[in-house]
C-alpha cells in the first residue's frame, strides 16, 4: 500500500461508527478477518473465549472505530477505545512546587470495553480504497445500517428474525434475542427446578394482561410459559430454534464459498493514482512473443545477423593533396 492510500484508509476509517455483526470477546486478541471472508476465532473456540473473558461487543451493539493501524500485511481498528485503558492528558501532569511535586488526582482504574479487530492479507496490503475496505469489513462491521436493530436482525436466522418482529419468544433463543423481542425486564427470579438445576425467569405483563415467563438455563430459553386472562395456560419446552446447528451451518458456508473464491493475483507496480483508469485513447500494449514460439537452433531476429555475415564498413578514403591534377573540384 503506498503512503498516499494508507493515509486515504486512516482518514476513511477514523472516528467512524458501525454496528457489530458477530461478538467480540473481552482480550487483546479481538476477532481476526482474513481476506478471503473467514473469521477466527468462531464457533466453538469463540464462545470457549466469551464464555472465559466475557463479550465486549454483542452483535447489533453500536462501535466506534478509535484508531486505524497499517501494517505490511495487516490492517488493526481499534474499536470503542480498544482492550487496555488509556491515561487522560491531565493525568500526565505533575507540578512541583519547593522541591516537591505532586501528580494530578488519578481516576479510579476502569474496566475498558473495546476490542480490536484485524483484516489480515496474505502477503501484503494491496491498494485499497476506505468504500472497499468497508466491504470487506461487512461480515464483522456493518456501515450501512441506521439503527443497532437493523444491524442485529441481519445476523440472525430468518425464523428469529420474524419472531422478533412479531415480539415473540422461542424456545431456543439466547438473551439478546429475548431483549430484542420484549425488551428488559425488572421482574427476574432465579430458583432451582425439580431436578435442583438452577434457572433464570423473567417475566412480561401483569394481570388483568396475559403474564409471559421465559426461563432461562445459562444463555439459552429453555420454557415459555403463558398465563392467559381467561385462565389458559400455554407451555412449550420444545426446541423451536437450535442457534448452535444455524451457525455452525453459517460457518460451513462461508468456508465453502472462501475455498470457491478464486485467489486475487497481486497487483503489478503501476505509476497510476488509485482509482485512476487506461487512457483509452492509447493503444493496449502488445504482449511479448512467447519463448516457445521461438526454434532454439534460430537466431533472435531483434539482435540482427552474426557477427560473420554483417556487411564490413566502407573504407575511407584520404583526401587528395593540393596541386593534384586529379582532385576533384578542378
Amino acid at each position: 500500500m503506498s503512503r498516499q492510500t494508507r493515509y486515504y484508509v486512516i482518514r476513511g476509517l477514523q472516528s467512524e461508527i458501525a454496528f457489530a455483526r458477530q461478538p467480540f470477546p473481552m482480550g487483546y486478541k479481538g476477532l481476526t478477518l482474513h481476506d478471503d471472508g473467514s473469521i477466527t476465532p468462531s464457533g466453538a473456540q469463540l464462545e470457549k473465549e466469551m464464555g472465559a473473558l466475557g463479550p465486549a461487543i454483542h452483535p447489533g451493539d453500536r462501535v466506534t472505530i478509535t484508531d486505524v493501524r497499517v501494517a505490511k500485511d495487516y490492517i488493526l481498528l481499534e474499536l470503542n477505545g480498544g482492550p487496555e485503558k488509556k491515561k487522560k492528558w491531565y493525568e500526565h501532569i505533575q507540578v512541583g512546587a519547593g522541591g516537591s511535586t505532586s501528580v494530578t488526582p488519578q481516576q479510579p482504574p476502569g474496566n475498558p470495553r473495546g476490542s480490536l479487530l484485524i483484516l489480515a492479507f496474505k502477503n501484503f496490503v494491496p491498494e485499497i480504497s476506505p468504500d472497499a475496505l468497508k466491504q470487506m469489513l461487512h461480515p464483522v462491521l456493518d456501515f450501512s445500517s441506521k439503527s443497532a436493530t437493523e444491524a442485529y436482525l441481519d445476523t440472525i436466522p430468518p425464523k428469529a428474525k420474524e419472531a422478533i418482529k412479531n415480539h415473540q419468544v422461542l424456545v431456543g433463543m439466547d438473551r439478546d434475542m429475548v431483549i430484542y423481542a420484549k425488551g428488559r425486564t425488572e421482574r427476574k427470579i432465579r430458583e432451582n427446578d425439580e431436578q435442583g438445576k438452577p434457572y433464570e425467569e423473567w417475566i412480561y405483563g401483569e394481570p388483568p394482561q396475559d403474564v409471559e415467563f421465559v426461563r432461562f438455563r445459562g444463555q439459552e430459553v429453555v420454557q415459555v410459559k403463558i398465563m392467559k386472562v381467561d385462565g389458559e395456560k400455554i407451555v412449550r419446552t420444545e426446541k423451536e430454534i437450535d442457534l448452535k446447528e444455524v451457525r455452525e451451518a453459517e460457518a460451513r458456508k462461508r468456508d465453502q464459498e472462501a475455498a470457491a473464491k478464486p485467489q486475487a493475483v497481486a497487483n503489478r507496480p503501476t505509476l497510476k493514482r488509485p482509482g485512476e483508469e487506461d487512457d483509452p485513447a492509447m493503444p493496449p500494449r502488445a504482449a511479448p512473443p512467447s519463448p516457445t514460439t521461438l526454434d532454439p537452433n534460430q537466431r533472435d531476429p531483434t539482435l540482427g545477423p552474426p557477427p560473420d555475415q554483417q556487411p564490413s564498413p566502407p573504407t575511407p578514403q584520404s583526401p587528395a593533396p593540393p596541386g593534384d591534377p586529379n582532385a576533384t573540384g578542378r
